[in-house]
This record gives C-alpha cells, sequence and structure tokens, in this order.
C-alpha cells in the first residue's frame, strides 16, 4: 500500500501544470543566476567561433567565388568530395593522419595514465608537487616555442641532441629532414608537452578512490603492484572510458600547428595530414570549396568515431559521454 501510495505520488509530481513549472524554472534560474553568468562567456564564444561557422560548411557542395557570395555562387553537389576521394592524396594523408593518430593513442595516451599514477605513489607532498609543476610546464609553451627548441636540440652539426646520438651510434643521420625520423619526434613533442596535463583529470579520479579499499588490500597482503592492478585502476576506468572516446573524436584532427612547423620539403611525404593539406589548399592555393569539403569530411568522421567508441563503451558497461 505504500508503494503504490508512493507511485502516485510520484505519478502526481510529473503533472505539472504549466505556470507552475516556469515559475520552478525562474525560481531555479533566479536561485543559480551568477553560475549561469559565469557560464555565459563560454556559451557566447562557441555560439560566435564553433557553431557560427559552421554555415558556411555549405561551401563545400558549391563552386564558391568570392565576388559572388556564398549565395549565388553554383551548386556542384558531392563533386569536390569525389574528386578529392579520387586524388593520389587521399591515401597518402589518410595513412599518415591514421599513424600518428594511432601512435598518440598506443603510446601517448597510456603514459599519461601510467604518469598519473606514479604521481599517486609518491608520499612526500614537497616532491609530489614539484614533480607535478615541472611536467605541467611545457603544456604552457606555444607549439613555436616547441619547434624551435626542437630544432636547437636537433640542428645539424651544432644540436647537442644531434651530437650525442651520432656521436653514441656513429652515425650521421639529419633529425629533422629524415622522413623516419619525423613521427617519432612529433610523438616525443606531444608527449613533453601533454602528458603533464593531461595527468590533472586522472589525479582528480585517484583522488576519488575509497582508501578504505587500499587498507583492507594491505590487510590481506597485497603488495603495491596489486593494489594498483586491483583497486586503483577498476576505480579509475569510467574516466580513462570517457576520456578515450573523446580522443577518438581527436583521430583525424593531429594539430596543425606542430604538424606545420615541423614540415619541411624532405619530409612532406610523411608530414602532410588533413590539417595542413585544408591550410595549403585553401590558404595558398585559393581552393576554399575543395578544402571546406575536406574539412567537413574530417569533422563528420570524427562525430562517427565518438559516437561509434561511445557505443562500444555502453556495450562494455563502461560509463559512456552520454
Amino acid at each position: 500500500m505504500v508503494v503504490l501510495d508512493r507511485s502516485v505520488a510520484a505519478t502526481e509530481a510529473l503533472i505539472v501544470p504549466p505556470r507552475k513549472r516556469r515559475a520552478g524554472v525562474r525560481v531555479h534560474f533566479t536561485q543559480f543566476k551568477w553560475l549561469y553568468l559565469l557560464l555565459l562567456p563560454g556559451i557566447i564564444y562557441f555560439a560566435l567561433f564553433r557553431y557560427g561557422p559552421m554555415g558556411g560548411a555549405i561551401i563545400a557542395f558549391k563552386d564558391y567565388v568570392p565576388f559572388l557570395g556564398i549565395a549565388d555562387s553554383p551548386w556542384v553537389g558531392f563533386a569536390h568530395f569525389q574528386d578529392f576521394f579520387a586524388s593520389p592524396d587521399f591515401p597518402r594523408l589518410l595513412g599518415n593522419t591514421l599513424i600518428l593518430a594511432l601512435l598518440s593513442l598506443i603510446i601517448a595516451f597510456p603514459l599519461t595514465i601510467v604518469v598519473a599514477l606514479l604521481l599517486n605513489e609518491l608520499r612526500v607532498n614537497i616532491v609530489k608537487r614539484s614533480v607535478q609543476t615541472l611536467i605541467y610546464i611545457p603544456h604552457f609553451l606555444s607549439w613555436t616555442v616547441v619547434a624551435s627548441l626542437t630544432y636547437l636540440l636537433f640542428a645539424l652539426d651544432i644540436g647537442p641532441l644531434f651530437q650525442m646520438i651520432n656521436g653514441l651510434f656513429n652515425t650521421d643521420i639529419n633529425f629533422l629532414t629524415d622522413p623516419a625520423w619525423f613521427r617519432p619526434i612529433i610523438v616525443l613533442q606531444d608527449i613533453w608537452k601533454n602528458t603533464g596535463w593531461g595527468t590533472i583529470i586522472f589525479l582528480a579520479a585517484l583522488a576519488s578512490v575509497d582508501q578504505e579499499q587500499y587498507e583492507a588490500a594491505i590487510i590481506d597482503g597485497a603488495g603495491r603492484f596489486q593494489r594498483v592492478w586491483h583497486i586503483t585502476l577498476p576505480s579509475i576506468m569510467p574516466t580513462v572510458v570517457v576520456m578515450l572516446v573523446l580522443q577518438m573524436g581527436q583521430v583525424l584532427n593531429t594539430g596543425f600547428e606542430q604538424i606545420y612547423l615541423m614540415t619541411n620539403a624532405l619530409n612532406r611525404q610523411v608530414a602532410d595530414v588533413f590539417d595542413t593539406y585544408v591550410y595549403f589548399m585553401g590558404i595558398t592555393q585559393g581552393s576554399y570549396s575543395y578544402s571546406t569539403a575536406v574539412g567537413l569530411f574530417k569533422a563528420i568522421v570524427g562525430v562517427i568515431l565518438i559516437f561509434g567508441a561511445n557505443w562500444l563503451a555502453r556495450r562494455s558497461n563502461q560509463t559512456g559521454i552520454f
């Protein structure tokens, strides 16, 4: 009888008159008005610089002529997409982009989790905070600074790392122009710049792990590695899955600045990715519609990968992003 009364009360609560519902919304906004005010700059930013420019994506289906404008430019349908897929550049760009993305997923992403776990095991606070600060600093350097440091370290004949590596192995490799070394350098740059910053979310997740589980495991005789494997990792797995799903949306977004700054005439064959291709075709050659079609294709693939990764996460009984 009590259960029945509760269900009836819950049903009646859902049937709220529109006037009371509007009053409840006004009370809610009044109560949290300062939080919504803080949210307003972010909303304006995304509206102006993220969602607003989406209207210009229509030129991917037109032969855009700046003098005619978007509205008066002739429609060409999917012609630019067909030209891109039939282009000999497409398999090369797709291969270069996917290889860099997979290297990031396989090496850089797990390394972020490993560093967070290592930091979490430090018990001396001053050492822990000092290490955190040191590995956070590179994130605040621009890619221009990172590329400049790389050129100084690997400069031909005078670079310290160039001299040390070639001296140890008795080789004469020009790391900055050798295509075989382009991807390792890009991955090392990404690790050095972003690993420390990426640990913030995982350290926050580690802070919420119940300490009583560790105490019980210690009493049962579990070692440090066993505690990490059976308690820490399962506790932060939902966060890992969510971050991995978000990372999947960036698979084709390898970053324009980093790749562009490290590209030269000798390594361009392995350095060209979708982001730099869009720049060269759209800005330097004026193929606005064609480059927009390439960018739209990249964005659509990213959305599909996010939904697909989220679906797999939910099917695996993990927490997705929606």
